[in-house]
Formats: C-alpha cells, sequence, structure tokens
C-alpha cells in the first residue's frame, strides 16, 4: 500500500497554523469592514466560459480544468481523440476572486447598491510550478468598488493596504504605474497595437533580467528601433516627481499617455497619510500582464531588514468594463487582494506573529465518571461564557491517560509560542 500524500503545490494546515492564518484573514476582514467593505463568496468552481480570455495567454494555460461528469473518458477514447474541448471540460476551477465578482456583479445587478464595495477572502488555484513561496492552492484577500471612476477609490485602496501592513508591523514597498502611461509609451515606439505583448515582456523584468526581456520583445516583432526607445523608459530612476517629469516630456503628443500621468499624479497627491512602514514609488516596469487592467496598477513587494522573501504580497488595479464581457457595460472598477499565504511566509519568517499560547484550552475537567462528567460540564458551560476555553475529558480513562492528554496539550501550545520567539 503506497503512503497518504497530497497534490503538490497543496498543503494541510495544523491548529497552530490555522491561528495564525485565522490571524492574518481576520487582521483584514477587519480593516476592509472599517473602510465599508461587504464580504461576499462565489463557487470554487466556474463556467470555462467565464475564466477563459481573462488572464492572458498566459494564465489561460495556468487554469485548472475540470473534467466533465459522466463516462468522459470512454467517450474520448470512443471518438478517436477527435473532440473539442467542450466535451471534456465545460467548468474550472477559480483563478482569481476578481473575474468571478464581475460575473456575481452582472447576475445580482438587481440587488445591488451601485458603488458596491466587497471583499471575498477565499481558496484560488493556479497549475503553476509548485515553489517557495508560490503554490496551487492558495487564499486571496480581496476588495473591489465598482460602479465608481474616482481616483478616490485608488487612494483609499493604498491607504487600505498600509493600515493592513501597519498592523503586521512589517515594512513594505508599494509600486504603483498606470496602464495608460504603458499604452503612450506603445504609441510612442510607434506599436500601439503591441501593447499587451509590450507589458506581458517588462513585467517580467525583475524575474528574467532586461536582456531576456528584449530578447522577448524582438520575438515579438517589436524593432530595434523601439527598443532602444524603451529602454531608459524601462530603467528609468528618481523620486516620483522626476519620473512623472521625464514621462511627461516624453509623452506629451500622447492623449492616453497624458492621461495615465494624471491620474499618477492625483493618486501620489492623496495618498499621502501611509504608515511610517510603508513607501510608494512610481514604477514604469510594474505591468501586472492580466488584460483586464485599464487604470492604475498596484503592487506591494516586502521593505523588511529581516525578510529575504522577494515575491508580490499584495497587488490590483483599476478595470473599466470588466463586466462588459458578461453584459453589463461601462461599470469601471478597482480592486486590490493580498496574498495571505506569501504574508504569512514572511511574518513567519521575522517572528512577527503575536503569542497564541493562551488560545488554547486554559482548563481541562478529569473524567471519573458519567456522574462527575455531567456535573463537571456544568461548570465547563459556566466557564465557557466566561471566555475562558474549557474541555471535559470524554471518557473515564485511567487517570494517567487524561494527564498525559493535558500535558501534551500544554506541551504544545509553549513549543508554538518558543517557535515564534
Amino acid at each position: 500500500m503506497s503512503k497518504p500524500s497530497i497534490p503538490k503545490g497543496t498543503r494541510d494546515f495544523s491548529p497552530v497554523e490555522m491561528r495564525r492564518r485565522n490571524y492574518i484573514f481576520d487582521t483584514i476582514r477587519t480593516i476592509y469592514g472599517r473602510y465599508g467593505y461587504e464580504q461576499i463568496e462565489t463557487p470554487s468552481m466556474e463556467n470555462l466560459s467565464t475564466l477563459e480570455g481573462k488572464y492572458g495567454e498566459e494564465g489561460d494555460k495556468l487554469l485548472f480544468r475540470i473534467l466533465n461528469s459522466g463516462e468522459v473518458i470512454d467517450q474520448i477514447k470512443k471518438a478517436n481523440g477527435n473532440v473539442a474541448m467542450s466535451d471534456i471540460a465545460e467548468k474550472g476551477l477559480r483563478y482569481d476572486l476578481t473575474v468571478p465578482f464581475a460575473r456575481y456583479v452582472v447576475m445580482n445587478q438587481n440587488e445591488i447598491s451601485f458603488p458596491f464595495k466587497r471583499f471575498q477572502i477565499q481558496p484560488v488555484w493556479r497549475a503553476d510550478r509548485p515553489q517557495k513561496g508560490r503554490y496551487r492552492e492558495f487564499y486571496q484577500c480581496d476588495a473591489d468598488v465598482i460602479g465608481s471612476d474616482s481616483l478616490l477609490n485608488e487612494i483609499e485602496l493604498i491607504s487600505i493596504i498600509s493600515d493592513v501592513f501597519e498592523s503586521f508591523k512589517f515594512g513594505v514597498l508599494i509600486k504603483l504605474n498606470n496602464r495608460k502611461v504603458l499604452a503612450g509609451i506603445a504609441e510612442l515606439i510607434g506599436a500601439p497595437e503591441k501593447i499587451i505583448d509590450i507589458t506581458v515582456a517588462i513585467d517580467k523584468l525583475d524575474k528574467i533580467g532586461i536582456e531576456k526581456v528584449i530578447e522577448e520583445l524582438l520575438n515579438k516583432g517589436i524593432s530595434n528601433e523601439a527598443i532602444e526607445i524603451l529602454k531608459p523608459i524601462i530603467d528609468l530612476k528618481g523620486t516620483n516627481i522626476e519620473k512623472l517629469e521625464v514621462l511627461s516630456k516624453l509623452l506629451s503628443k500622447s492623449d492616453i499617455g497624458k492621461k495615465g500621468i494624471e491620474e499618477l499624479n492625483a493618486i501620489l497627491s492623496g495618498a499621502k497619510e501611509l504608515s511610517s512602514t510603508c513607501k510608494l514609488e512610481i514604477d514604469i516596469t510594474l505591468a501586472r500582464g492580466l488584460n483586464y487592467y485599464t487604470g492604475a496598477i498596484i503592487e506591494v513587494k516586502t521593505d523588511d531588514l529581516g525578510s529575504t522573501f522577494t515575491g508580490s504580497i499584495c497587488g490590483g488595479g483599476r478595470y473599466d468594463d470588466l463586466t462588459g464581457i458578461f453584459g453589463l457595460p461601462n461599470m469601471s472598477g478597482v480592486g486590490i487582494s493580498f496574498g495571505a499565504d506569501r504574508i504569512y511566509d514572511v511574518l513567519e519568517e521575522i517572528n512577527a506573529f503575536p503569542d497564541f499560547s493562551n488560545v488554547s484550552t486554559r482548563l481541562l475537567f478529569v473524567n471519573f465518571g458519567d456522574a462527575e462528567a455531567e456535573y463537571c460540564s456544568a461548570l465547563a458551560r459556566k466557564l465557557r461564557r466566561k471566555n475562558i476555553n474549557t474541555e471535559v475529558y470524554p471518557d473515564a480513562a485511567k487517570m494517567k491517560k487524561q494527564m498525559a492528554y493535558a500535558d501534551k496539550k500544554i506541551f504544545l501550545s509553549l513549543l508554538s509560542s518558543a517557535q515564534m520567539k
């Protein structure tokens, strides 16, 4: 008999881990609530027609498709492989929470008061290669406001990011860009139709380096002359104001580029009341290759001396017409998503979780028999009403066994506390 196992890229969570995870979820949930966001949930699976074509070519490759129920394999064999994808799979596990949210809004538009502010904390699935900080099943903690194109929403979301990481007590760098600026750059190099190819390529700069980005751009049909114009833009340095001044000169003849710069200026002007642990930086290489972004793009990385984690721990952006693909046009929205699993890894690395050693059982009644257990159960109810975590041992076992149970619970609780120091 083979040993039991779980799929690669997934994990079990112990009671200790769940306390820490719930600390993350509860912190984010509380701060979302302070800003007036209300919670919803959507199904784990969606129709593939809802998911496909929303995340770019690379995103589509990472969708987990679900085999149709019934004798699908037998049907495929009988057809000698000559079958359409819809004959094999019509549903898929959700890739993110934003597209299902757009679908939800369209289906429930008559019961929603716009602008609609919602948050959602649920797992998503991606057929990615598992590695440190990257899982195939992981939780996202989304907040979106839809039905308003005001930049106050972007400013508010940046404020939420600041509040969350101030609560977690570690420093972060909030990177900010605008899809309109990227569109203006595509116009500048004479390749406006290549905006998707350009954004997907430069979004990989941190991962693959400038030479590989140039190689990918060349493969996508971007000319050497255009790439020479792109290079200094990709390598843009200086303060936020200095970067915007350079971009304003470069994109002075691009209406869409100028609009993007105006939006970046407005967000920077409004997002001043941030915690001391947060830095806000314009990053022109930030593209986040999702097809539906149309305005601001946000990404958050750790900026804490105690952390070696380099991946994104939060991201988001503006999308002007995501609901239009489901039949509800002209409904602008903007949102962010916290990566709870990655935040967990950072908090664990820098020892920033609170002490949960007092969360477990504080009082245990030993069981001497039915009558005693009944009496102790009544006392236990009174103690629980006083918020004291209390147990009654369920069996009238030998004293040694009951005390061994108590000792082990104490040991595991102390071990959990010690691991955090």
